[in-house]
């Protein structure tokens, strides 16, 4: 081990009902205050609806059982702004005002330790709270999980630390209560920061418990009275500080009784051998002891939590990326040929490939109407189709448009082609808020899509939207790389 075992439990075991001992931090209070995010705003359902791509099911990154069905989706707003979406339970919150008011109060947070409440809905039975989106997965998977590389030491001081000011600041905006605090709360952004998931901040409903977790991880008093209080987060805090200890979940009572018996090498991760002193070792097995105490008032506050965790910090000058190994979005892959098409904004390139695709990509649209019946309606509807189609290939754009949106106004067939075809029209008419929309619309069809990313960044390029282009293309670039990885 990178420590010594028995040197690390004496230490430790003799030390754990010492103080908390509160070192000066060096970092002003105000540094993580974040600027740039809009300010909370409320949604309309048909909103999220198109961010969400229809709330499908290629877009849910998280949900719960049947006890707290609440499902987090993945989408995008109109302005490429990525966002978690979390849709509650339906009967979670019964009172629009209570709702209202609880996620406003969570919204006016805004700190660079926390994945950010945008905005919420609350409209007829509806209940969704928007997030900043976290685009490098949860603490759990790259701790119990993990694929290519196990976490470092000096990463997970990091993220102890990055969680430890996350609820700090909430504490000092008047928000210390959080709902079940555990590995799966705490998120990776684009640079490899860890970050608090705000949801947790929010009750799962009204009247809902605030764990959902094994019974195990529960702090003692809110077994005995079902309350959480800012005691039982530092409790949820211990649990986390022996996760990123161990690698594993490890009940606290079997993680104290280890410690009381100086068998700390079960509770250190193997994969940590070589990384840090038994110095540091004792530390951290101190302040979990202390915020795993029994009696609530004997556990430290946010503030002494930080304290005792700054002077840990190891790497302090290496990128979390880099610790993690992950890849930045900002490293961009080589971009196709209708990537570059689209970049250039060559029109006739864009038209070529889509022309050469032609409904490949339909999913099998294009035949289901084999197995309807055939009226003079639907045959008025085809016969849309094929002039808008023959119209497209000569690159007539204003007839193309109009057979198209015949075809569309029917509404009989969907296809996420023909909003496509309309989409690059729409740009040959130098109507690009027109192919924006129509190029939203093929994503909402189908969601993966890579083409209707693309003609998003076109269009966006079109209108001088430079930024929110750029974000299009890497996420065309992306979805068509995992398209050709699994074909």
């Amino acid at each position: 081990m990178g420590c010594e075992c028995s040197k690390l439990a004496s230490c430790c075991w003799a030390g754990q009902n010492g103080p908390v001992h509160e070192a000066k931090n060096p970092d002003d209070e105000e540094k993580d205050e974040v600027s740039d995010l809009p300010t909370f705003r409320e949604f309309t359902v048909e909103q999220l609806r198109i961010a969400t791509s229809g709330f499908a099911v290629e877009n849910i990154v998280s949900e719960h059982g049947e006890k707290a069905p609440n499902v987090v989706y993945k989408g995008k707003l109109e302005n490429q702004r990525r966002v978690a979406v979390k849709r509650f339970n339906r009967s979670a919150w019964p009172d629009s005002r209570q709702f209202l008011e609880e996620a406003r109060s969570v919204g006016s947070l805004r700190n660079n330790r926390l994945a950010n409440l945008l905005g919420c809905c609350c409209e007829g039975d509806e209940r969704l709270l928007v997030a900043e989106f976290m685009p490098n997965e949860t603490l759990a998977k790259h701790l119990f999980h993990w694929e290519t590389q196990p976490m470092k030491w000096a990463m997970r001081l990091r993220v102890a630390l990055y969680l430890g000011q996350a609820l700090e600041y909430c504490t000092s905006k008047g928000r210390a209560l959080y709902h079940d605090l555990n590995a799966y709360r705490i998120l990776f952004d684009e640079e490899g920061d860890p970050r608090l998931s705000c949801f947790g901040l929010m009750k799962n409903s009204r009247d809902g418990k605030s764990y959902s977790t094994n019974l195990a991880f529960t702090p003692p008093e809110y077994l005995r009275t079902g309350r959480i209080t800012p005691e039982s987060v530092m409790y949820s805090f211990g649990t986390l500080l022996l996760d990123l200890l161990s690698g594993k979940h490890i009940p606290p009572s079997h993680a104290l009784d280890l410690i009381k018996d100086r068998n700390l090498q079960m509770l250190t991760d193997s994969c940590l051998e070589g990384q840090f002193s038994s110095d540091d070792g004792t530390e951290l097995v101190r302040i979990a002891s202390r915020c795993l105490q029994y009696e609530p008032r004997e556990r430290p506050n946010p503030k002494s939590l930080v304290a005792a965790l700054f002077p840990l910090q190891k790497e302090t000058e290496v990128p979390s990326h880099v610790l993690m190994g992950i890849s930045r979005n900002s490293e961009t892959m080589p971009l196709s040929p209708l990537g570059e098409a689209c970049l250039r904004m060559d029109l006739t390139a864009i038209h070529e490939i889509l022309e050469k695709l032609g409904y490949k990509d339909d999913e099998g649209a294009a035949t289901e109407l084999s197995f309807q019946m055939w009226t003079n309606q639907m045959q008025e509807t085809l016969n849309s189709k094929k002039k808008g189609d023959a119209a497209f290939r000569h690159k007539d754009a204003k007839a193309a448009v109009e057979c198209y949106t015949q075809f569309i106004d029917v509404g009989t067939m969907v296809s996420p082609t023909v909003y496509a075809r309309r989409s690059l029209s729409y740009l040959m008419s130098d109507m690009p808020q027109e192919a924006l929309n129509d190029a939203v619309q093929a994503q909402v069809i189908s969601p993966v899509w890579h083409i209707a990313s693309y003609l998003q960044a076109a269009s966006l390029f079109a209108m001088g939207r430079e930024n929110e282009a750029q974000i299009a293309l890497k996420e065309g670039s992306v979805l068509e790389e995992k398209k050709n990885t699994t074909s």
